[in-house]
């Protein structure tokens, strides 16, 4: 069988410093680049809240078929509605992972007249939902209020703004407050990816929208299991009427296997842990600000989440810089173009509960070198 065609493509990759390849997690390293910003998902608390839940009701491994056949069950419908109460939302309908959730919400909602206007930083799983529906769409500048006004006036039919609430990429909020204004004048609807900030944002971990208020003022929220939940998932926030338009609608909801009640163990233990998980949170921002204090001298993006960036040009330079971090057992990954744009290459330093002052201590020591 020929693949020249495949090998070509990855030849030309290679030449740009940008192969992307598969490594296993060395069990020796300090943890700086994994989303589990709790440290959930290597708890013991986490294993012995899952196997209680399970021993509590009787169970099957899988789900036997997609939610609209065989698939559905009571266990699955309770954790919808307990997750909608704790998110302040009428209705949700869970997926089986964050990406699944924004390719069945935005292929599907928005039609072929309408537009959906997308912070131009937004994630590939919006980007891609975005394609299927067929609707006009065109970015804003990120973060930039002004500018998404100014598109706002562009736009015409049922009109969507796509924001994240915390970038994975660069770390930062969205003004949400200020989005959300500009949304009601327009008379947009406003759909708000939660994924980054579940769990570390707000007093209970209950995301942006919620610590701001403007749970009534989203069209949809969009909560991933799979960072600070430590476990696999999401779920769709709305109106009644939205659950039901998704379950008629939504192909990546329809034509899939449902999630197995084991799954909807680890999302239910998850929501029994990190509300309460307020010293962790506490020490996490305590070692945000140890971070950025001892690396004011390099390019680090603003934020005041878990995810801080250091921008570092070139992806040779970029990977060199991994490195020499990896060497002394501190586990940095690069993030490369065309991950991102071509000359904004950069280290993406996630920090965690789970971290010392110490370990933030050694690697602001050694980005200062």
């Amino acid at each position: 069988m020929k693949e020249d065609f495949l090998l070509s493509r990855l030849a030309q990759r290679q030449a740009q410093h940008a192969l992307r390849e598969l490594k296993l997690p060395a069990p020796h390293m300090v943890d700086f680049c994994s989303n589990d910003y709790l440290g959930i998902a290597r708890s013991a608390a986490m294993q012995e809240a899952v196997h209680t839940l399970l021993m509590e009701r009787p169970y099957m491994h899988g789900s036997t078929g997609s939610r609209l056949l065989a698939g559905n069950y009571a266990w699955i419908e309770e954790a919808e509605q307990n997750l909608a109460a704790f998110h302040a939302a009428p209705a949700g309908l869970i997926y089986n992972s964050g990406y699944d959730a924004n390719v069945g919400l935005f292929s599907c909602v928005p039609q072929k007249e309408d537009t959906v206007i997308y912070d131009q930083l937004i994630h590939a799983s919006i980007r891609d939902g975005i394609r299927l529906s067929r609707a006009q769409a065109f970015s804003f500048l990120h973060n930039d209020v002004a500018d998404l006004e100014k598109k706002l006036q562009r736009a015409t039919g049922n009109v969507f703004v796509a924001v994240e609430s915390v970038y994975s990429m660069d770390g930062d909020m969205a003004p949400l407050k200020e989005m959300a204004a500009a949304c009601e004048k327009a008379g947009a609807h406003l759909i708000v990816d939660e994924a980054h900030a579940t769990g570390v944002v707000g007093e209970q971990g209950e995301g942006l929208v919620q610590a701001l208020g403007l749970a009534g003022k989203c069209f949809a929220r969009v909560h991933t299991f799979g960072k600070a939940l430590g476990c696999h998932g999401a779920i769709v926030l709305g109106s009644d009427e939205l659950r039901k338009y998704l379950v008629n609608f939504s192909r990546a909801f329809i034509y899939t296997t449902a999630l197995p009640p084991t799954a909807v163990a680890a999302i239910m233990a998850s929501y029994n842990l990190f509300p309460y998980m307020t010293e962790a949170r506490t020490h996490l921002a305590a070692l945000i600000t140890r971070f950025r204090q001892a690396t004011h001298t390099l390019q680090v993006l603003p934020s005041e989440t878990p995810i801080q960036i250091v921008l570092t040009p070139g992806n040779e330079f970029t990977r060199r810089q991994a490195a020499a971090l990896q060497s002394a057992n501190l586990d940095i990954r690069p993030i490369l173009h065309p991950t991102v744009p071509k000359g904004q290459e950069r280290l993406r330093i996630v920090l965690h509960s789970f971290n010392t002052f110490e370990e933030v201590d050694q690697c602001a020591n050694m980005l200062m070198c």
